[in-house]
């Protein structure tokens, strides 16, 4: 091997190394969505959570651009990212807070184990890579294994509506993570994240301004404040940074693949801050899943 085949497969595993490294910190992140959601479904509406926490994030994004000095995307990108908004900024924060209105965090976590898959399907759709056969029988191992692992810690005896509106939320996720991954192979993660919600204000805002109620945010409990400030400042914009980098480095399918590991991480969170109860049973469908991600990367 020559000293430049040497350097470039370096350089190819360390740029693998850091796509999977920030994808874990954004599946992190994501998976406080329900929870945090939960937190909000008896203070405000689904469409109130979903379009205060955009908005909020846009807001938040302006900053980030003026401070980065990033340039004007083109009328091309701005089409991109209108398709974007559609998943991450409207479809994904609504609909999950209405599924929350009606459904536990955990029966929650069945739906959205679909999100991998859904990602995967969308970026091959919109990218036009082709994963191998092999990969798309261990990404639908990886959801089996997923789903068996939530149904069993779950009560999911009864059928919800709240099912409805997650199975909406898993593919317009889908949608809008493969488009924002494809547009940050143009673009810095960060500044497709922040114009996405930048140039979704002209909508967000009077909307918002006609959903606000000033009482209903006066009697916001503490915990309500925080869940709400998390679901716009990480949920819908810090978590954007590094996901969009990590799907733009690794490649949407494999990174997509990351998110088989979100329902462990949110029963860990309600280990953590909920008191609910340990099992055996989770690291060890843990170390499946994790066995499944690496072989996913390897085919």
């Amino acid at each position: 091997m020559t000293q430049t085949n040497i350097a470039s497969f370096q350089e190819s595993k360390n740029q693998d190394l850091q796509a999977y490294f920030l994808g874990l910190i954004s599946v992190a992140a994501f998976a406080m969505t329900l929870p945090a959601a939960k937190i909000l479904a008896g203070d405000l509406s689904a469409l109130q959570v979903g379009f205060f926490r955009s908005v909020l994030a846009a807001f938040a994004a302006i900053p980030f651009l003026i401070l980065g000095r990033a340039k004007l995307p083109t009328r091309s990108q701005i089409k991109r990212m209108l398709l974007t908004s559609t998943g991450i900024v409207y479809g994904f924060p609504i609909l999950t807070a209405l599924g929350m209105q009606y459904v536990p965090v955990s029966h929650g976590g069945v739906v959205l184990a679909a999100l991998p898959l859904s990602t995967a399907i969308f970026g091959t759709l919109i990218t036009g890579t082709r994963p191998s056969k092999m990969f798309w029988v261990v990404s639908s191992l990886g959801f089996l294994v997923v789903m068996t692992y939530t149904v069993i810690n779950s009560n999911v005896s009864d059928i919800y509506i709240g099912d409805l509106a997650l199975l909406g939320a898993v593919m317009l996720a889908g949608f809008g993570y493969a488009q924002g991954g494809a547009l940050s192979k143009e673009l810095p993660g960060w500044q497709v994240m922040c114009w996405t919600l930048v140039i979704s204000l002209p909508v967000l805002l009077p909307v918002s301004l006609w959903l606000y109620d000033g009482e209903a945010i006066a009697n916001l409990p503490g915990q309500g404040v925080a869940a709400l400030l998390f679901l716009a400042l990480v949920n819908s914009l810090l978590g954007f940074f590094s996901w969009n980098r990590a799907l733009a480095l690794g490649g949407i399918q494999r990174i997509s693949q990351l998110q088989l590991l979100q329902p462990f991480f949110t029963f860990a969170f309600s280990i953590w801050l909920m008191g609910e109860l340990w099992n055996w049973l989770t690291p060890a469908a843990c170390v499946v899943v994790i066995v499944l991600v690496w072989l996913s990367k390897r085919i």
